[in-house]
């Protein structure tokens, strides 16, 4: 193998993993550092600057950090049995930071009184369009922003119900955003981009959501519709006050997280008997696990395997909804299909149906002859770098972009989008992208003393504390999570195994005593000759199974062999630094941020300023 390249971005950045996997790169080690350090309001901007909605997000993430977190690779079984193998409540301790950071208002940009001269528009002021006004708005950029709401935030305040997420976190996460500079043009509906194009704006970006639910084309649907509704549209009413209750025998049918938020809900509105009924087994749900315990938690039934076959009515008011019992049949290239089990068709009465079975895209002001291309689901082509759609200067994220996902995806597309558009905007080719800035640090403080805390922590994962749940229940307004407190969450914090921190290894200074390899308590070290990677991995002191994370491979030792290290399972514990006669191993703190909208990402580095093109 050829020597490791450290000094390539990507490669301690695939080392972080929580920051590799998050789509806003959050740099997640730097914040719970600072949250452990009593540091809330530095927590909370570092945050702030990635991801933008750091209280919002710290209650509803979908955590694509947490499963990637080495934590819940190297830990012990433990001795009760009960697996150990729990990632760090990256998600919650973000939430610490909100909940306990000073006034940040004075450490946010200042609104620009001189513009650039460049308008951008943006339709919905959900996440994406929110993030597009955050990175625009500092710049000099007049962004406006158009919603048919009266307040900002978009599904973030119309379908996650607000035991998740209080209002006045909404009010205030999206305030920071608007009070940029940035134009909120409340209650005004686009209702043509034809028209929109016409008022002047040099790009236009489109982060409208997916605001279409799906329905189910069923027997008795048309027949029985005043009770059967919608699951977003239905959320929608319950966020804006038009619906206060429900009847007491509720079905909610769908798998996915707004299915979850749908039988909670109802719940809560006089729901005695709420059933969640999925076509699919219960693994293969697309709702979060943390969804369907809280769901069960509060005394909501999961069935699973059964198709919705018809509603069943009587004089147009609804009965009851038969199944079909179905089993998972997969083909060779794993590819499910869904079968009859032949059991008889199961009928569960109820009196109100809600449907959360998926959204779809839905882009009725969208003129078809205005040159944006769709593609055969009704989605816009839209490149997944730039967010440029087949109009240059058209720009979609989030939902809009590429169907449902979660806010941070939302973030992320924000992000990306600026940087076009303000790339665009100088007369700069938008296909080229910036490189992250990243440093790397020694955290050396005398022979056996570093800058950062790397004793290893054996706590479990520590579960967030719930309200009772009977007063819980009693109000639809009342948040379920109370949150850490901050004793909870430095024990929590110290789970990190500061995996931004690295063991940078010198091979000019090694004497090859193999001391570092002795003291390492995963065997991630060997010293070996060298070899192919596919035969190298399995001789290793400890086999190197998880290909998909590199091997840290140095240049040829005095005796002809190399130093190889699997990231995979490394601690960042600093015990082979500490142990190292010669100081060949150092620990260095990589910092990787990601290049946002601004001088930085332009080849020009004048705001403003148009590149002069052949």
């Amino acid at each position: 193998m050829k020597p490791t390249d450290i000094g390539a971005p990507d490669y301690f950045h695939k080392v972080v993993d929580c920051q590799w996997a998050c789509p806003a790169h959050t740099p997640v080690p730097e914040y719970i550092r600072l949250i452990a350090a009593g540091r809330y309001s530095d927590a909370y901007m570092v945050n702030w600057v990635s991801n933008v909605f750091p209280g919002i997000l710290g209650r509803t993430c979908d955590r694509p950090c947490e499963p990637a977190c080495r934590r819940s690779r190297v830990e012990d079984e433990a001795e009760d049995g009960q697996s150990r193998k729990e990632p760090v409540a990256i998600c919650r301790l973000k939430r610490v930071a909100a909940d306990y950071k000073q006034d940040i208002r004075g450490l946010l940009p200042q609104p620009v009184e001189q513009k650039n001269g460049r308008r951008v528009a943006c339709v919905g002021a959900g996440p994406a369009s929110l993030t597009v006004a955050r990175d625009l708005a500092p710049l000099g950029y007049e962004v406006v922003i158009y919603d048919g709401d009266t307040r900002a935030g978009g599904m973030m305040r119309t379908q996650i119900p607000k035991f998740r997420l209080p209002e006045e976190v909404i009010d205030e996460e999206t305030g920071y955003v608007l009070g940029l500079g940035v134009d909120f043009r409340s209650g005004q509906y686009v209702k043509s981009l034809q028209t929109l194009l016409t008022e002047g704006y040099d790009a236009v970006f489109v982060g409208s959501g997916a605001p279409r639910g799906q329905d189910l084309d069923i027997p008795g649907r048309r027949e029985a519709a005043k009770h059967i509704h919608l699951g977003i549209d239905w959320l929608a009413n319950v966020a804006f006050g038009h619906t206060t209750s429900i009847s007491k025998r509720v079905i909610v049918l769908g798998g996915g997280n707004t299915a979850m938020d749908c039988c909670r809900s109802a719940r809560r509105l006089g729901g005695d008997d709420v059933k969640v009924i999925v076509r699919s087994g219960f693994e293969q749900m697309k709702a979060s696990p943390w969804e369907k315990e809280d769901a069960m938690h509060e005394g909501i039934p999961i069935l699973n395997n059964l198709v919705p076959k018809a509603f069943t009515h009587n004089g147009g008011r609804l009965t009851g909804v038969t199944f079909s019992k179905v089993r998972s049949v997969y083909d060779e290239h794993g590819r499910r299909r869904l079968v009859p089990t032949g059991e008889p068709d199961p009928h569960f009465p109820c009196d109100v149906v809600l449907v959360a079975v998926g959204q779809d895209n839905a882009f009725p002001w969208i003129e078809r002859d205005i040159g944006i291309e769709f593609d055969q689901w009704g989605l816009p082509k839209v490149d997944a770098t730039t967010m440029q759609s087949t109009v240059p200067h058209v720009f979609f994220g989030g939902d809009a972009a590429f169907g449902p996902k979660n806010i941070i995806w939302a973030v992320a597309h924000g992000h990306d989008a600026a940087v076009s558009i303000d790339r665009l905007l100088n007369g700069e080719d938008i296909s080229a992208r910036p490189d992250p800035m990243t440093t790397l640090i020694s955290q050396k403080m005398g022979i056996h003393a570093w800058r950062y805390d790397n004793a290893i922590s054996v706590d479990r994962r520590l579960r967030v504390p719930l309200r009772d749940i009977s007063a819980a229940l009693k109000n639809i307004k009342i948040e379920v999570e109370l949150g850490f407190d901050p004793q909870l969450a430095f024990a929590e914090a110290q789970r990190c195994l500061n995996c931004d921190v690295q063991t940078v290894f010198a091979p000019k200074l090694c004497i090859e005593c193999d001391a570092c390899m002795d003291i390492c308590p995963m065997d991630c070290i060997s010293f070996t000759h060298n070899g192919d990677e596919d035969e190298l991995r399995p001789r290793l002191r400890a086999p190197a199974l998880n290909a998909s994370q590199d091997l840290y491979v140095s240049e040829t030792l005095k005796t002809g062999r190399v130093m190889v290290k699997d990231e995979d399972v490394c601690l960042h514990c600093s015990l082979c630094a500490e142990r190292c006669p010669t100081g060949a191993w150092d620990m260095q703190k990589f910092l990787l941020e990601i290049t946002h909208a601004g001088p930085a990402c332009r080849a020009s580095g004048v705001p403003g300023q148009p590149q002069q093109t052949a």
